[in-house]
């Protein structure tokens, strides 16, 4: 993506399932679950830069011992310096233990960051300050082990409002007013009244000691859950440990956050994406599992796991734009779903071109949209096979020998290249954005000037703004005939609200255009009538800024997003494709959460944060809309 926006957090628990002494024996080190979250954050990294953090839970101490353990970070290298210190602790515990720090038992006692139950959390802030106070995992703190809460996740929650009321009403007073805190502790309130349940069932038949015991054994998570997470509006892939051990993680209804686990005899383990997983367990593919929508993972004191329901399930809109951009592709199936969408660009691109691929270049802005290039340019190569099938076999008549047909392959360079160190330090916007211009660079000479079209492929595009400053600039540079702008996904015209910062109308070049398109047909009363609309609005309201594009082909609004973004340049001819509503979902089948493209939201909170975004922006405030 040219365009940065950041997006999704990733999460990751591990939960050994046997005595950590069997690890110690089989694999040589005390380390297994250290190294092996490690790989599960590392291989993460795509989902958080600004900060992590991890959490240790040990099963089986003595009163008066640490038993939970945490670190947190947002230095440059987040996952690096956590995993630094902990190797410092280890070090120091190596030298000072000798041979007992191969011995479960002196481990326990001595050395933090040994215990059964591990937590990972990779942290993209798209609300509060890149503070260590916002970075998870959140612990919620009581002196009764099974109560205490760990708890880090994946999520926005669009009616916080209600959900910070809730526990006002509850008679909280909560020390901030954000979706991390108020999570905690709306779950912390649910464990501590399942707590006090089974506390009144035993007490007086047992000792206080004994009461705590069966606690933290029948403590029924799935309960406590389901009663957590009744009112939740928004998309979430939490993972929580509570003091004793116990374990889960939990989707949200819809399937909009993704999570997947592996079980074996050894270990429980979940992740936000499945190659974190099959990298740091080499495992197969066929034995990750995803955790189904509305369901949790929960894992016992003892390390007995299953699934339970816990919302009711809705129709499975999973984020389409984790598959386009977010996830990395090496899991085969986003690998071959980007492919198919740059394959299902072909006939776009060939009509804008004229089908003239003599005289045309193809090539792709690094490195994300690589992978739907090759997609089209596979999509090219089926065209000429289909195209020579015809000359061949049914003897279709052509231009040039049939030596050059058959030899003909579409012409591809690696047109664009990203200068990672250039530091744009000047502040004025006008010398800054000259600096921004070169943070991309091209490779010269391999374009006949005004005789070819550069067709370039993105996976997406918001904003526009590295486009118009930035990668066309440097394209012009090159004087071809015509530059053709390609994204593989549709034109993003809705806020998110589930977890990618996309929430102010105006960095959405989409609404730009069509609000340029209204004004040059004299059209502004209808903003107006829409904004009166979205003032109105409450509960689970219609989307109301559909509306605003409705008069408007696609294509006029693409071309509109061409006028823009070529608007300083002159003599040389840009076109805009965006991939279609209906190619996307064709492409990307099992994963329909179109609602940035299409303004189909999957909760009512949805169409509340739309509609407030569009009352933001007509009253000039750039806040987020949720």
């Amino acid at each position: 993506m040219s365009d940065a926006i950041k997006h999704e957090c990733g999460i990751a628990l591990i939960r050994l399932r046997k005595p950590l002494q069997y690890y110690i024996e089989k694999y040589g080190t005390p380390l297994y679950a250290v190294k092996k979250l490690y790989l599960l954050m590392e291989k993460q990294h795509n989902r958080g830069q600004d900060g992590a953090g991890i959490a240790n839970i040990k099963l089986e101490v003595s009163p008066g011992m640490r038993y939970i353990s945490r670190y947190r970070s947002v230095k440059p290298q987040p996952i690096l310096d956590v995993f630094s210190k902990l190797e410092k602790k280890y070090e120091k515990a190596r030298k000072e233990g000798g041979d007992k720090f191969f011995k479960a038992e002196w481990l326990q006692k001595n050395c933090s960051f040994t215990g059964e139950a591990w937590m990972g959390h990779l942290r993209y802030g798209t609300h509060g300050g890149n503070k260590i106070e916002n970075c998870q995992p959140m612990l919620r703190q009581n002196n009764w082990r099974s109560r205490n809460l760990v708890l880090a996740g994946n999520f926005n929650m669009t009616n916080l409002d209600k959900l910070f009321e809730t526990l006002v009403n509850l008679g909280q007073h909560p020390k901030e007013k954000v979706d991390t805190v108020t999570v905690l502790e709306k779950m912390g309130h649910f464990l501590d009244e399942e707590n006090q349940r089974l506390f009144d069932n035993y007490k007086g038949a047992f000792t206080n000691q004994e009461v705590s015991a069966k606690i933290e054994n029948e403590l029924d998570l799935p309960t406590v859950l389901e009663r957590s997470c009744r009112d939740f509006d928004g998309g979430y892939a939490i993972v929580g440990m509570t003091g004793n051990g116990a374990s889960f993680v939990v989707r949200d209804p819809v399937g909009i956050r993704p999570a997947y686990y592996y079980a074996d005899d050894e270990v429980v383990v979940a992740a936000s994406e499945k190659p974190a997983i099959k990298t740091a367990f080499n495992v197969e593919y066929n034995e990750i599992q995803e955790i189904k929508p509305g369901q949790a993972l929960v894992i016992n004191k003892q390390g007995e796991y299953s699934q339970h329901t816990i919302t009711e399930p809705l129709e499975k809109k999973s984020c389409s734009f984790e598959r386009i951009y977010f996830s990395r592709s090496s899991d085969p199936d986003i690998y071959n779903e980007r492919k198919n969408l740059g394959r299902l660009l072909v006939p776009q691109i060939l009509k804008s071109i004229n089908f003239d691929l003599k005289n045309t270049v193809f090539s792709y802005i690094p490195n994300t949209a690589e992978t739907a290039f090759l997609g089209m340019i596979n999509g090219l190569e089926e065209f000429l096979a289909d195209r020579r099938k015809e000359v061949i076999l049914d003897s279709k008549p052509h231009m040039g020998s049939l030596e050059d047909i058959l030899n003909f392959r579409p012409r591809i360079e690696k047109l664009v290249l990203k200068d990672a160190k250039l530091r744009t330090f000047i502040t004025d916007d006008v010398h800054r954005n000259d600096l921004v211009a070169h943070v991309y660079d091209t490779t010269y000479e391999v374009i006949r000037k005004h005789q070819d079209t550069v067709v370039i492929i993105d996976d997406s595009i918001v904003r526009g703004t590295t486009l118009e400053v930035s990668i066309l600039a440097m394209l012009m540079r090159l004087e071809p005939k015509k530059i053709v702008i390609v994204s593989s996904a549709p034109q993003i015209r809705y806020p998110d609200c589930y977890g990618i910062d996309m929430s102010r109308m105006k960095d959405f070049i989409a609404f730009r255009a069509v609000k340029e398109l209204l004004e040059e047909n004299n059209m502004d009363d209808l903003v107006e009538q829409v904004y009166q609309k979205c003032l109105e609005s409450t509960g689970d309201h219609e989307n109301y800024v559909k509306q605003l594009y409705q008069p408007f082909s696609y294509e006029a609004v693409s071309q509109k997003i061409a006028d823009i973004i070529s608007s300083r340049y002159s003599d040389i001819e840009v076109e805009v494709i965006y991939q279609t509503v209906e190619n996307l979902n064709k492409a990307i089948p099992n994963h329909l959460g179109d609602w940035y493209f299409t303004g189909n939201y999957p909760t009512p909170g949805g169409n509340q944060v739309v509609n407030r975004a569009l009352v933001n922006y007509m009253e000039g405030k750039g806040v987020r809309a949720y």
